[in-house]
């Protein structure tokens, strides 16, 4: 300790930050996880999200609106009974949360129950996002449900 001077206080405190960021990395993994964005087209989807927000303002108005209930066969989005279901268009995306390999795109027609089925084998457990897009007589409709497959 009787040659210890200033500069070897610096070199000390260099490989303490050096060590303290080293650590940083290896100690807390979860700034690897994956971070996608949910589109690849997000600015021009920004420009027209004023028709998404006009179609969930009409979907909150409607007196009687879809929903869903999910079992071990999978998820059921069932639209009400009184339903006239011509001329109705009905779209669902499942977004996986942490990978959009796992995203779900389809347009179905409702059937003799009025509803659509998403099977359980093609759903992974985890957080999905079901967005459920229709257009009746030229209006269209949105309604979002998280959804957690188990």
């Amino acid at each position: 300790m009787k040659n210890f001077s200033w500069g070897h206080g610096v070199v000390i405190a260099l490989f303490a930050f050096i060590v303290f960021i080293l650590s940083m990395l290896f100690l807390f993994p979860n700034g690897q996880k994956n971070s996608e964005m949910v589109t690849d087209n997000y600015y021009e989807e920004e420009l027209k999200y004023q028709d998404v927000i006009d179609a969930k303002k009409k979907a909150d108005d409607l007196q009687e609106k879809p929903t869903y209930s999910q079992d071990t066969n999978g998820i059921k989005v069932l639209f009400p009974k009184g339903y006239d279901n011509s001329n109705t268009t009905v779209k669902f995306v499942l977004n996986r949360t942490d990978d959009q390999n796992l995203d779900i795109k389809k347009s179905e027609q409702l059937d003799a129950n009025q509803s659509i089925s998403i099977p359980g084998k093609v759903l992974k457990p985890g957080n999905y996002t079901l967005r459920l897009m229709w257009t009746k007589d030229k209006t269209d409709y949105r309604m979002d449900y998280d959804v957690i497959w188990k």
